[in-house]
């Protein structure tokens, strides 16, 4: 028996995060709901983000501790996640052209990210333009890309880098902590 899964989840880079917020009307930033149930890891909560209607309901139902922001502020929240390792994920809902929530994630809390990544559904329900490319002449197998990956895409072994592109979702996590640049991202 087969199982049909539709996710509307789109993995994002630092990039993509800031066009569409310089396209929205109202951003509101609030804490995440996930780190704040589970209480599970020391990531920054304050760092998810919904956009014009969905922002609008945000400030309306005041769960989570929701802020009207500017853009400024919006994509200094988001620098604040990418630093610390969280992964910019979007929430396509149903019948809406346009992307109207943005969760910073971690594997260790989100509902969403962690489910995926635990049994192995990501790269069946994610989706991202991005993806990760390693120049293997520059890396020096430093390691630092692997405990920043929350897909599992980059492993060290026996001193050496590996990496699973199957796994990648450009998120660029990787590419921004490399002290040799030797990972940069590429239209997937």
């Amino acid at each position: 028996m087969g199982v049909a899964i539709d996710g509307g989840q789109k993995i994002l880079d630092f990039g993509c995060v800031e066009k569409i917020l310089k396209k929205a009307n109202l951003i509101v930033v609030q804490d995440c709901g996930c780190r704040t149930e589970r209480n599970n890891c020391s990531y920054p909560r304050d760092v998810c983000i919904s956009i014009d209607e969905d922002a609008e309901k945000s400030l309306e139902m005041r769960v989570n501790n929701p802020r009207k922001v500017n853009l400024k502020e919006a994509m200094e929240r988001l620098q604040k996640a990418h630093e610390a390792g969280l992964v910019a994920m979007a929430y396509h809902l149903e019948g809406r052209d346009k992307i109207s929530q943005i969760c910073n994630c971690c594997s260790c809390c989100c509902h969403t990210l962690s489910g995926l990544v635990r049994f192995g559904l990501a790269r069946h329900v994610l989706s991202s333009d991005m993806i990760s490319k390693t120049n293997e002449n520059l890396c020096i197998n430093c390691g630092i890309c692997t405990k920043r990956c929350q897909f599992q895409a980059r492993r060290l072994e026996n001193n050496k880098m590996f990496y699973d592109s199957s796994q990648c979702f450009g998120c660029g996590l990787c590419v921004s902590t490399c002290p040799v640049n030797a990972i940069k991202l590429i239209e997937r």
